[in-house]
């Protein structure tokens, strides 16, 4: 991989964490018209209606197994989404982020083989994003929080199943209009009969911005630089948030909440690096292993 495709991949990564907090903050000027839960169907709608134009999913992409992991993915996006807008609605976006967060770190956690040190790092950040001992965090907003960090995690394992098995960007094509649909059940009811075509404008906007856009910038990112490294980009997420949440919804984070931010985004770019470093181990363990298979079974072939 070149020099420059890597500096390419970078770019289109930031790129997208950008666009996904200004979409995010954009999104916060709805809450007064449609609520937290209307904001996010509409956008997952009218990006529904984009990439299913765009993307056009044909059956032959699939087969069983990829169609329900897209099916899976579709729900996941859905339940991080609606989770994800109703925690900012109670939430510093910079603090929501981090807390988000947490689903992605827990699984390179779990891919780093358990080391202890990144999980302890989050949990102190955590405690000082919400800082329990002071009694003023809402607590209905960190379990949404937490909710939607559940939804990420599974987001990115269902994603990965859907790329080694779907090509091109037809997995998307099937699970953004699934997210539509669970958005649709939850708040679809609610919020169709308050639309107006301002709002439907709006939400095209916005479905541009967060999810369209950025999905695909991430799927061009990925193409150019390793999982490893893309990974280690996503890290700086809650702190682009932070950024975000300071210069457009001017909400100043304290001294303390600063620090469990970083907290969070070390915990996470040190839990990523422990699994690149235990990828290698893992796969000369699983060579030497399968290489004494080999040999008992030579054995026995022999003895017989």
């Amino acid at each position: 991989m070149s020099t420059r495709d890597s500096r390419t991949g970078v770019t289109f990564a930031v790129l997208s964490m950008t666009m996904v907090q200004l979409g995010l903050a954009a999104s916060v000027g709805l809450f007064d018209r449609v609520g937290p839960e209307g904001a996010a169907w509409l956008r997952l709608a009218c990006a529904a209606l984009i990439v299913l134009v765009l993307f056009r999913p044909r059956p032959s992409s699939f087969d069983r197994r990829s169609f329900l992991a897209a099916v899976g993915l579709g729900v996941a996006t859905g339940g991080v989404t609606l989770l994800f807008m109703a925690a900012v609605a109670r939430l510093p976006l910079g603090t929501a982020s981090a807390l988000e967060f947490l689903g992605p770190l827990t699984v390179a956690v779990l891919r780093s083989r358990g080391r202890l040190i990144w999980p302890a790092l989050a949990f102190v950040g955590v405690m000082l994003l919400t800082q329990p001992w002071q009694g003023s965090v809402d607590g209905i907003g960190v379990l949404f929080a937490i909710g939607a960090a559940a939804c990420w995690a599974a987001y990115i394992v269902l994603t990965q199943h859907v790329g080694d098995n779907v090509t091109g960007l037809q997995g998307m094509g099937v699970s953004i209009p699934v997210a539509a649909l669970v958005a649709t059940v939850v708040a679809g009811p609610s919020t169709i009969p308050v639309m107006t075509w301002q709002l439907v404008a709006i939400g095209f906007g916005l479905a541009l911005l967060l999810p369209v856009v950025p999905f695909t910038l991430e799927y061009l990112a990925l193409r150019r630089l390793d999982a490893g490294v893309f990974g280690t980009l996503m890290s700086l997420e809650p702190a682009l948030a932070l950024l975000i949440g300071w210069l457009i919804l001017s909400q100043s984070p304290g001294l303390l909440q600063a620090v469990g931010i970083a907290s969070v985004v070390a915990a996470g770019i040190g839990a990523e690096r422990a699994h690149r470093s235990a990828a290698p181990k893992l796969d000369e363990q699983a060579g030497v292993i399968a290489d004494q298979r080999q040999r008992q079974t030579m054995s026995h072939q022999e003895c017989a």
